[in-house]
């Protein structure tokens, strides 16, 4: 399902226009962005998902083409894990 599908199943859903949907969407996402950015807290939303900022420590890897060691620095990456609900859905139950 790409976002066009989700904007029209999300609006008929929820009995919406599509351009409402979309709105929702996006802010959704722009303010799971913000908070994730901060690293100061999660984003959890009850039996569905949690986003949470991780920190990544710096790290030797080495390049599969040529074998040569390289230097990875430290960063921050986002951790999904699924909730409950979302568990169950994807059992099929």
């Amino acid at each position: 399902m790409n976002r066009s599908e989700l904007v029209a199943a999300l609006s008929e859903r929820a009995e919406v226009t599509r351009k409402d949907a979309d709105a929702v969407l996006a802010a959704l996402a722009e303010t799971v962005g913000e908070v994730v950015s901060k690293g100061d807290e999660k984003v959890t939303i009850p039996g569905f998902l949690t986003f949470e900022r991780t920190h990544r420590a710096a790290r030797t890897a080495r390049n599969p083409q040529t074998g040569d060691p390289i230097e990875i620095p430290a960063g921050y990456s986002v951790k999904v894990s699924a909730g409950s609900k979302l568990k169950e859905a994807a059992k099929g139950k």
